[in-house]
């Protein structure tokens, strides 16, 4: 830097506005002075110039404004899409961590935010349920590898450990006020319809709705997955499943919808 001044944009706009202004209203009236020699015509034309130089001035700060809101809004998206891209790399790296396929986190995005928007979620709204799809499982990155990627079971120290995964989620990402409103799945996805669920034991509407549209993709998408464990289950294997958690473990709304939409390459119902 050569340490002299720079006017930030929003003041040049303002300094060529209050030259031109300057400009116009010096020389139009010493014109008019000269060439207009009536009281009463000069005061009409005074008029006119007056509403004039308004209306030119005002298309050209309406035209400077517009260009300002769409860089704005270029700017935003791009950083948006940014953002959005970062958290997909996150889950990634969870999915490969915690040994599910890649496709796992999409699969159950993609398959939420169709729920979603039946149940009305739209804008920002929307997205919000698109990113906690995403990161439902982040609270697994503060969990040891050793909990983790156990091949046996857990026992009930390792269990606990592993349950607080929904308030590791809260605390990891809590600061970042971009994601604030996206924590609802994280944090309560869980949860289950009779309050049997963890970690705050909440039961029926006290479950916020996207978490709980959530926990019947979730699901679906375990029993329609291969495990180490176990081969994936068939479409209408893992319905029958779901249809027995129904009123316990999942919102009977949010089931029944479920079934309305094509899920796993099939249309549930049919």
């Amino acid at each position: 830097m050569d340490g002299r001044w720079a006017p930030s944009p929003a003041a040049r706009v303002a300094l060529y506005y209050v030259a031109f202004a300057a400009v116009w209203i010096l020389l139009s009236d010493r014109v008019l002075e000269w060439a207009v020699r009536d009281a009463g015509t000069l005061s009409t034309i005074g008029s006119v110039k007056g509403l004039g130089f308004v209306c030119v001035t005002g298309g050209g700060l309406y035209v400077v404004v517009r260009r300002y809101v769409r860089d704005v809004e270029s700017a935003t998206d791009h950083l948006r899409a940014a953002y959005d891209e970062t958290l997909a790399g996150w889950a990634t790296a969870l999915d490969i961590r915690d040994h599910s396929t890649a496709e796992h986190t999409t699969r159950v995005t993609e398959l939420t935010v169709a729920l979603a928007e039946r149940f009305g979620f739209d804008g920002d709204d929307l997205e919000n349920v698109r990113r906690g799809a995403t990161l439902h499982d982040i609270g697994k990155m503060a969990v040891p590898d050793s909990v983790l990627t156990k091949p046996g079971p857990l026992d009930d120290d390792e269990w606990a450990l592993m349950r607080r995964h929904p308030e590791l989620a809260v605390e990891m990402l809590r600061s970042i006020d971009y994601l604030t409103p996206a924590l609802t799945i994280p944090w309560c996805h869980h949860e289950k319809w009779d309050g049997s669920g963890y970690p705050r034991g909440l039961a029926g509407e006290q479950i916020p709705l996207e978490a709980r549209l959530f926990a019947v993709v979730d699901v679906y998408d375990a029993l329609t997955s291969d495990r180490p464990y176990r081969e994936a289950m068939t479409h209408e294997a893992a319905m029958r499943i779901i249809d027995e958690g129904t009123g316990s473990h999942f919102d009977p709304a949010a089931v029944a919808e479920f079934r309305r939409l094509p899920a796993g390459g099939t249309r549930p119902g049919d």
